[in-house]
Parts: structure tokens; C-alpha cells; sequence
């Protein structure tokens, strides 16, 4: 069987390196690769998939334009706009894994109870991330973000969950002393915010993972603060789609040996 993650680029992918390593753990002969896909080709490869195929990963820019192509959807990728996987079972089945992704990836590095948090963007990142916040036991979230319109679709979608949710500029925003922090904002775009980072309180989660640490996050842990890849959240989600598309629980574990493995031979850091 046959499996997949699609985008544009998609070259980068470490993806294919997780998912492989849980089949062979497992000793499944599925195969996982990468395949360059954009918005206007989405329609083409998945009406040309057969049953050879068990599902595929979504990436940027694919994860909203998913929908119309989705037989059914689960309540966690309605809520956010987003898709990052399709299962092909019963048609086609839709599923946002970066929730559980955020969640397993906060738990592994902090257990203790959550009730502030900060979410700098407002994409569709952004909104796993409020949604992820919610479900650790965030009441209040304040987001720093210019784009209106996106803004706007996440206090919607705070009030859904019944979160607060308040627009805040950097020095408004307390984003020294609230319990997480979600940076979801392309590399570079913080730089110049990780010269303001002073004695944080909270757990920092930045998405970004190529270059890590990013330049927030190496302010943030020089100063006192714990800080979370991105890439521990790609590990989490990751597991969540082997389950969704095998039936059987991801070996966590040995993903995790397998992409070390792999940052090492890129000359990246691990985790």
C-alpha cells in the first residue's frame, strides 16, 4: 500500500522519514513518499488514487483547498479550516492531526495545568494552535497578528470553544509570563521580537524547525525559558496519521530515533 505527502515545495519533507520508519516498525510493507503537488493539481491526483492507496499527508498550500474534495470531516479540521490529512476509507475521510500534534508535544515537555497562552499569526496554523491551547486548559489566549480578516476568524472560532480570545500588540499581550507560547509565523518574521525576550515564565512552542533553534527560541531558553520544536509537534502529528491510516498505534519511539537520525545527517539539531 502506498501513502503520501503532498505539497508545494515538498522536497524538504521530513515526513517521509517518520512514517516509514513506524511501517517498519510495525512490519507493514506500505511505502511513504513525497510528491509535489499544488492547489490546482489536488483535484487531478486524488481522483487518479486507487486502492493501492491508504490516504496522504497535506502541507502549504494544500490545507484549506482540501475541503471540497472531502467526502467527510471531522469536527477538529471543521473548526480550524484546515486539513492535513485525507484517508482514503469509505471515500474520502478528512482529519487535522496538528491539534493532537500541539497537545502531545506541549504534555511531553510540560504537565502542568495551562490557563494563559499567546499564539503569535493568525493562519491556519494559528487556529490548530488556539484549538490546542483550548483542549490543554487555556481560558484566555491573546493573539499577535496584523491580518484583520484572519484575526477575526479566530475570535469566531474562540467563541466556538469557549475561549477568550483578544487581538493584542507584542507589549500588550504578556507574552513573558503566560504559560505557552505558540510562535507560528514563517522564519525570520521574529527576529527582532527575540531581542525584547527577558526571563520568560512559560513554554515556548515555535513551529519553525529549519533553522533550530530559531532566533526566538534561542533567546528564549538563553534567558530561562523551555522551548518545544516544531519538530516534536511534526512527530505527534505524525503518529496520529499512522493511526488513522493503518489502525494501529504509531511507535513513537522510533520515529523519533528515525528523524534524529536524519537531522543528524542534515547537520540539524534534534530532538
Amino acid at each position: 500500500m502506498k501513502a503520501a505527502v503532498l505539497g508545494k515545495p515538498i522536497s524538504h519533507s521530513l515526513s517521509p522519514v517518520l512514517h516509514n520508519a513506524a511501517y517498519s516498525t510495525l512490519g507493514l510493507s506500505h511505502e511513504y513518499s513525497a510528491i509535489e503537488v499544488s492547489k490546482e493539481e489536488l483535484g487531478v491526483f486524488l481522483a487518479e488514487h486507487d486502492s493501492d492507496w491508504l490516504g496522504v499527508s497535506l502541507t502549504m498550500p494544500l490545507k484549506e483547498v482540501a475541503f471540497e474534495f472531502a467526502d467527510s470531516v471531522d469536527e477538529v479540521a471543521k473548526l480550524s479550516g484546515s486539513i492535513n490529512t485525507l484517508v482514503f476509507r469509505e471515500g474520502i475521510q478528512a482529519f487535522n492531526t496538528d491539534v493532537i500534534g500541539i497537545v502531545d508535544a506541549v504534555k511531553e515537555f510540560n504537565s502542568e495545568i495551562i490557563s494563559t497562552g499567546v499564539i503569535f499569526g493568525s493562519g491556519a496554523t494559528a487556529r490548530s494552535a488556539l484549538i490546542a491551547l483550548a483542549q490543554l486548559g487555556a481560558a484566555r489566549v491573546n493573539c499577535v497578528a496584523r491580518n484583520q480578516t484572519d484575526v477575526d476568524k479566530m475570535i469566531e472560532l474562540a467563541n466556538a470553544i469557549s475561549v477568550e480570545l483578544v487581538r493584542a500588540d507584542l507589549e500588550d499581550s504578556d507574552w513573558m509570563s503566560a504559560d505557552v507560547v505558540v510562535n507560528t509565523t514563517p522564519v525570520g518574521v521574529l527576529d527582532e521580537v527575540a531581542r525584547e525576550v527577558f526571563s520568560p515564565s512559560g513554554l515556548l512552542l515555535d513551529v519553525v524547525y529549519n533553522p533550530w533553534p530559531t532566533q526566538l527560541a534561542a533567546s528564549w531558553a538563553v534567558t530561562g525559558g523551555s522551548i518545544v520544536s516544531g519538530l516534536s509537534m511534526l512527530l505527534h502529528q505524525a503518529g496520529q496519521q499512522v493511526l488513522l491510516m493503518t489502525g494501529e498505534p504509531a511507535p513513537i519511539p522510533q520515529m523519533r530515533e528515525a528523524l534524529n537520525s536524519e537531522l543528524l545527517s542534515r547537520g540539524l539539531s534534534t530532538i
